[in-house]
């Protein structure tokens, strides 16, 4: 076979078999994990289950799904099916959750149940941090996303969408009238069942252009002129690229510039990031116990009246001022200027 390094036989017994804790480093952030979370007080922090039932099955420790999710946070692996997946092949969550392996339900569940206790956990280790002076200044870097939520475009409508597609459905069935008119005239030389098949057409056409001016109520009455079905707190919102957006959330991230730590976070429905400049600051400055604290951003955050409520606050703003008379310079171009054309 030639000069190898050979493994080790896969039946081959030992009597003294590896334990998990000699796999698992003195470094390896697990140990930072496991750690922190039995320090916390779950029950102050108003986990579900934290005391167990009298009776019945027994459920799975808030403290090992917890340390489940951090896990996941830190290797980016938020969803429940791939967790519940390395809980049962990666060694470190073998480690971490003692063997243990919730199902993809289970681990759902408990974010589902549990979210002001998480955010509470979350706070619980800025303050750990801070304690630590893990945080090199007062400065913070302040950025936001747009994450996508479980909810279409086409189920998300405003005043616009639903005029455009009023005007589209109307289209339709005079289109379909006309065909029928049409094969009022031709007589015998149409299908009797063309004709039936256009009439039901029509009819749902109806029904759907009903449908279409019950969501323009809705909409009218709505505070920020949009409704979205499926999930009712997501909103449209622009994207960089031209004739491009997403129905969802913004969140907004001050991080440390330095060890890149989340300082703050926090998840808004406006589309853009003009007027989160003094709430994202204000959040920053708790969380870092400073006085004043510099915070860093890009130009979309540039709004005159936000930089005028910092005055006084211990909010400095750092950023470029937004170009609000189109190209500044001749010969400029942004990116959405060049499209491709066939």
């Amino acid at each position: 076979m030639g000069r190898f390094i050979e493994g080790q036989g896969r039946r081959q017994s030992w009597l003294l078999p590896d334990s998990l804790d000699d796999h698992v480093t003195a470094d390896n952030p697990v140990r930072v994990i496991e750690v922190f979370i039995d320090e916390l007080d779950l029950g102050a922090l108003d986990f579900n289950r934290f005391e167990p039932a009298a009776t019945g099955r027994p459920a799975h420790d808030p403290a090992t799904l917890l340390k489940l999710h951090l896990y996941g946070y830190l290797n980016r692996v938020p969803w429940s099916r791939r967790l519940e997946r390395e809980a049962q092949r990666t060694i470190e969550v073998m480690w971490l959750t003692g063997r243990l392996a919730p199902d993809h339900k289970t681990i759902a569940n408990f974010r589902r149940d549990n979210g002001p206790a998480i955010q509470a956990a979350c706070r619980q280790f800025v303050v750990l941090c801070r304690d630590l002076q893990l945080f090199t200044g007062a400065t913070v870097a302040l950025d936001g996303s747009k994450f996508k939520a479980v909810n279409n475009r086409d189920r998300n409508c405003t005043m616009a969408k639903v005029a455009k597609r009023l005007e589209q459905v109307e289209a339709s069935i005079a289109r379909y009238l006309a065909a029928l008119d049409r094969a009022d005239r031709e007589g015998s030389d149409v299908p009797e069942a063309r004709t039936q098949r256009i009439g039901e057409k029509i009819a749902a056409l109806r029904r759907q252009m009903a449908f279409l001016r019950e969501m323009q109520a809705q909409v009218e009455t709505a505070d920020d002129g949009q409704v979205s079905l499926t999930d009712p707190d997501a909103r449209s919102m622009a994207t960089s690229g031209r004739g491009t957006g997403i129905v969802g959330y913004n969140v907004q991230i001050a991080v440390d510039p330095e060890r890149h730590l989340v300082v703050a976070h926090e998840v808004v429905n406006e589309g853009h990031d003009r007027t989160q400049l003094v709430p994202m600051g204000d959040r920053a400055k708790q969380a870092t116990d400073a006085g004043e604290i510099v915070v860093l951003a890009d130009r979309g955050y540039y709004s005159g009246d936000e930089v005028l409520a910092c005055e006084g606050t211990g909010i400095l703003p750092t950023m470029p001022r937004a170009d609000t008379s189109g190209r500044a310079k001749k010969g400029l171009f942004v990116r959405a200027d060049f499209v491709y054309d066939a």
